[in-house]
């Protein structure tokens, strides 16, 4: 990489820094583009160079957590010691994820209607769906799991953990929710045992 491409890299990450931080404190709404060009320490003409607006910004900033997310969700479930365990990890992984105050904010409250519901549900999908097949595929594989379509079944999963989301991002205790909603989304994947 050139030294050239690696400052714009560098300037890349200070601004979804910036928009991250920003993000999470005061909601996408409260936060103009001045503020995040100010806290990146970068000019406005950066900005604009990475990003066509705010909402563009928003939206890498979005990927790029829903990217994280997805990859300590994984590597907890690299700690199962079998399939079933390895579905019940992932689900814990997932609550206690949403208990972040800025997965809350960001990935939660602002990007459904930043980004429209469409482009929301699509980013999720991406990332999140194929993590509930490959452990849905597992639990089938080892007979844990009753073998049935699987598609349907892991879009239909990932709505439960979503709406479980939302119930916490929108609780006034999120951590209190997030243990309520624990054990009823545990029934509801035990319901798939073989």
């Amino acid at each position: 990489m050139s030294g050239r491409d690696e400052r714009a890299q560098a300037t890349r990450g200070a601004l979804l820094r910036a928009a991250r931080e920003l993000f999470a404190e005061r909601g996408y709404g409260a936060v103009g583009t001045e503020q995040v060009v100010a806290r990146a320490g970068v000019t406005r003409g950066a900005l604009y160079h990475h990003f066509r607006d705010k909402r563009d910004l928003f939206r890498a900033l979005h990927v790029e957590m829903e990217r994280e997310l997805m990859e300590a969700i994984g590597e907890r479930m690299g700690e199962a010691n079998d399939p079933w365990d390895l579905l019940v990890t992932g689900l814990r992984a997932f609550l206690d994820a949403c208990t972040d105050p800025a997965v809350i904010q960001i990935n939660l409250l602002d990007a459904p209607s930043v980004l429209g519901w469409a482009e929301w549900r699509e980013i999720d999908e991406r990332f999140g769906l194929g993590l509930i097949t490959a452990g849905l595929d597992n639990a089938m594989e080892a007979g844990i799991v009753r073998r049935r379509e699987i598609r349907p079944l892991a879009h239909l999963l990932l709505a439960s953990l979503v709406e479980a989301a939302m119930l916490i991002a929108n609780a006034p205790d999120p951590k209190a929710a997030r243990e309520e909603i624990e054990q009823p989304l545990l029934e509801l994947l035990e319901g798939l045992r073989a």
